[in-house]
Order: structure tokens, then C-alpha cells, then sequence
């Protein structure tokens, strides 16, 4: 009997929480020190707390959604079934943009870590046009031999991450200054306005929507379980976050970052900044861990753009199939790194843009349409009504927060 139970036992609720804290955590966050600049430490927590808690209704307003349809059922289609045709378009075309715009940001941060730490190791300057060529270039043919690749690299990366993480972060923790953190003009009401533009990519650090059907598929219908393992996955990316503030303000005055955000705000600009005012003896462990970071996003938006791009046309899976799906898939992004080699920033804040519609203003939608459905329902997301208002007033906010900064209409630090 014991034997029996043990072979039926329910996945671990660790186990879903780290599903979600994989997909959430990545090379997005090497654009938070640069958009939070502006209001420094103490908002940029604030700011932060607030887009952890809103992403993580919208997400359990998808878990109310898709416990009334049964277990695989994707997105897209409790979209089409809930709002109709149209949203599942705009629904589509959203996820569709977020993937080729975060391929076309993944090009450009991970071609600006590879040629900072060609320079750091061999003191060549590599032209950014070859680091893209070759950033792209191999990463896109462990995405063209298959899932099965992906998931083994994908799993190496992730063990080393986490090593090389806890390297940088140890180094990094003796230089941390409490001065930095809290200088004395901190608490000064006029550094909050420079959270509004950085709202769009705490927004696109938090999103992991798309995986929570195949977490009703992992664990079935026990919404309990698989709350907990959203709040715990979700919580384990916003302390990493919260650590990571720490440590690049702490090292960093605003001052010494403002010279990064004029230069673009890339990854490989922040990386050398960290290393030149490092107190230890970091090296390349953090040129390492970025390179990691963002070459494990890489691969996982491109298996999920690859695959959508093989669904859409029809490509079967021969190799002139597999051929036309991975230029359709890479192409696009890979020229327009060649045309714009620095446009990491620019490129998470559209992403944050295009997904304040699936991941905030969708969910909550379909959340108000399943409680009219089905008032009985066993389980709701809490907040009630009132939730379901924030978490759409929060998306409308973002998006109009990214459009007016894009403008120009609003405060951004260093412009």
C-alpha cells in the first residue's frame, strides 16, 4: 500500500513554484536598475511591490479561468471562448509581438555581454554586429534541434545561474553602501515621478501567465496548491529582485549610473560599470551569470515563438519545414539587432507595453466573465470586484505610462 501511495504521490508544491520563478526571473532584470534610477531605492521597492502584487492577481484570475475547462486547455482558447474572436486575436497578436520584440532584446543585451567580456578576457573589441550574428547564431540552432535540446541546455544553465549568481552576489554584498541606498535627499517626493516610466518593466518582469494551464495540467483542479506554488514562485523572483536592487544600488551612486543610461542602458554597460566599482574581486562571474541569464531567456521565448510561428503557417516538422519556421522565427529579430544593436531597453519597455493586455487587462476580463458564468463557483482569486478593477486600471496605467515616456510626455532619468 505504501509503495502504491508513493508512486500516485502529487507533484511538490516547491516544484511548481520553481516553474514559475524560472520562467519570471531572467535577463529582464538587468533593466530594473536602469528604469529605476530615477527614484532610487525606497520607490523602486514600492513601485516593484505593487506590479508583484497586481501580476500575481492576474495570474490567479487565469487559475479561477481555467479551472472551468478542462485539463491543456491553452490561453488562447479560454480567451476566445470567455471574450470572443476579437480579444483572441488581439490576445494573439500581443503574445505574438512580446515574443519577437523579447527575441530582438534577448540579441541585444546578450550580443553586448559577449563583446564586453571578449574585451574584459581578451582585450579585442568585438564588433557588435558579429556579437549578434554570434550570440544569435548558436543559441538558434539548439532552438531549431528541438525541445528536448532546450530543456537539457536550458537545465545546465540553470544550475550554473544559480552558482554564479550567488558568486556576484556575495562579491557584490561587501561593496554595498548604506549612503548609496539612502542618500540624504532619499525620501524626496520629486524622485517619485520616475516610477510611472519604469512601471512597464516591473509589469514585464513579472510574467509567467502562460504558464499557469500547464500548472492546472501539472498539479489537475486543486486551486489551493497551485495558488501557493504562484505566490511562492512569484515571491522567490521579487526577493531576488529586491536583492539585486540592493546590490547595484549599493554599489552604484545615481550619479555613476547615469553615464550607463546615457549609453543605452545595455547589459553589457551595467555589467562593466558593476565590475570597475566592485570592491572584491568579481571578474567575469557576472559577465557569466548575465550571459546565462539571458541565453536561458533566449531560448525559452524562442521555443515558444518557434513553435507558434510552426503552428500558424502550418510547417510540418521535416527539415525544409523546420528550416522556413527558424527564419520566420529569427530572422526578423536578428536584423533588426544588426540595424539597432542597442535597443535592450527600448525593446523590454514595448514588452511591458504589449503585455500589460494578456498578462493584466485579459486575465482580469475573463475572471468577470467566469463569475457571471458560474457565481458558484469553489474558488476565486481574492479582491473581488475591487480586484478585478485594480488589476485593470493597473494595466491601462502601464500602457499609458510606456506610450507618454515613449513620447516623451513623461519624466525618464538621464534625458
Amino acid at each position: 500500500m505504501r509503495h502504491r501511495m508513493n508512486k500516485h504521490r502529487s507533484p511538490s508544491l516547491l516544484g511548481g513554484a520553481m516553474i514559475i520563478a524560472a520562467t519570471t526571473v531572467g535577463a529582464g532584470m538587468f533593466s530594473l536598475p536602469v528604469t529605476s534610477a530615477g527614484m532610487w531605492f525606497n520607490y523602486s521597492l514600492l513601485v516593484l511591490a505593487i506590479a508583484w502584487l497586481c501580476m500575481l492577481l492576474s495570474g490567479l484570475f487565469v487559475l479561477e479561468t481555467n479551472l472551468h475547462y478542462p485539463d491543456g486547455a491553452s490561453f488562447d482558447s479560454m480567451v476566445g471562448d470567455t471574450l470572443g474572436r476579437p480579444w483572441r486575436v488581439a490576445n494573439g497578436i500581443s503574445i505574438a509581438f512580446v515574443l519577437y520584440i523579447l527575441t530582438y532584446a534577448y540579441i541585444s543585451g546578450g550580443s553586448s555581454i559577449v563583446s564586453h567580456l571578449m574585451e574584459a578576457t581578451t582585450g579585442i573589441e568585438m564588433d557588435s554586429r558579429l556579437a549578434s550574428l554570434s550570440f544569435a547564431g548558436v543559441l538558434a540552432v539548439i532552438v531549431w534541434i528541438g525541445a528536448g535540446a532546450v530543456d537539457r541546455i536550458s537545465t545546465l544553465m540553470i544550475g550554473a545561474m544559480i552558482l554564479t549568481f550567488a558568486a556576484a552576489s556575495s562579491d557584490l554584498m561587501s561593496g554595498v553602501s548604506p549612503q548609496h541606498l539612502w542618500p540624504n535627499d532619499s525620501g524626496n517626493t520629486e524622485y517619485a515621478i520616475f516610477g510611472l516610466a519604469a512601471l512597464p518593466f516591473m509589469l514585464a518582469s513579472f510574467g509567467y501567465h502562460g504558464n499557469v494551464p500547464s500548472l492546472v495540467k501539472y498539479y489537475g483542479k486543486r486551486p489551493a496548491t497551485i495558488a501557493k506554488a504562484l505566490l511562492l514562485g512569484t515571491g522567490l523572483a521579487f526577493v531576488i529582485y529586491v536583492l539585486w536592487l540592493t546590490l547595484t544600488f549599493g554599489n552604484l551612486s545615481q550619479q555613476q549610473l547615469l553615464p550607463v543610461i546615457q549609453a543605452g542602458g545595455n547589459m553589457g554597460d551595467l555589467v562593466a560599470a558593476l565590475e570597475h566599482n566592485s570592491q572584491g574581486s568579481i571578474g567575469s562571474v557576472l559577465s557569466i551569470f548575465a550571459n546565462l541569464a539571458v541565453a536561458s531567456s533566449f531560448l525559452g521565448v524562442t521555443l515558444g515563438l518557434f513553435d507558434f510561428i510552426a503552428d500558424l503557417f502550418g510547417f510540418d516538422n521535416t527539415l525544409s519545414g523546420r528550416n522556413k519556421t527558424a527564419a520566420i522565427t529569427f530572422l526578423p529579430p536578428l536584423l533588426l539587432a544588426l540595424a539597432w544593436p542597442h535597443g535592450f531597453i527600448y525593446a523590454i519597455g514595448f514588452a511591458g507595453l504589449a503585455a500589460t493586455l494578456w498578462a493584466a487587462i485579459v486575465p482580469a476580463l475573463m475572471a468577470r466573465t467566469i463569475r457571471r458564468r458560474y457565481p458558484n463557483a469553489p474558488y476565486r482569486a481574492p479582491g473581488g470586484q475591487a480586484g478585478i478593477m485594480v488589476v485593470i486600471a493597473f494595466g491601462l496605467l502601464v500602457a499609458v505610462c510606456e506610450i507618454t515616456s515613449k513620447l516623451q510626455l513623461l519624466p525618464v532619468f538621464g534625458q
